[in-house]
């Protein structure tokens, strides 16, 4: 990766990472095989409270 961009964390087959554009807007990506899905910051905060939810129902089954 470059100057303009930082791993967040990975596994074996993911990687989750986030860029920053020249204007200085955080673009963050999940690399999911051989497919990459790009969030700007709102998306990215409502798939994090998706995957909290996600969770949340999946302790109490």
């Amino acid at each position: 990766m470059d100057d303009n961009t930082q791993s967040i964390a990975e596994t074996e087959n993911y990687e989750a990472w986030v860029s920053e554009e020249e204007d200085g807007e955080l673009i963050f990506h999940l690399d999911l095989g051989r497919m990459t899905v790009h969030f700007f910051r709102e998306e990215w905060d409502e798939l994090r409270e998706l995957m909290r939810a996600v969770e949340k129902q999946m302790r109490q089954k």
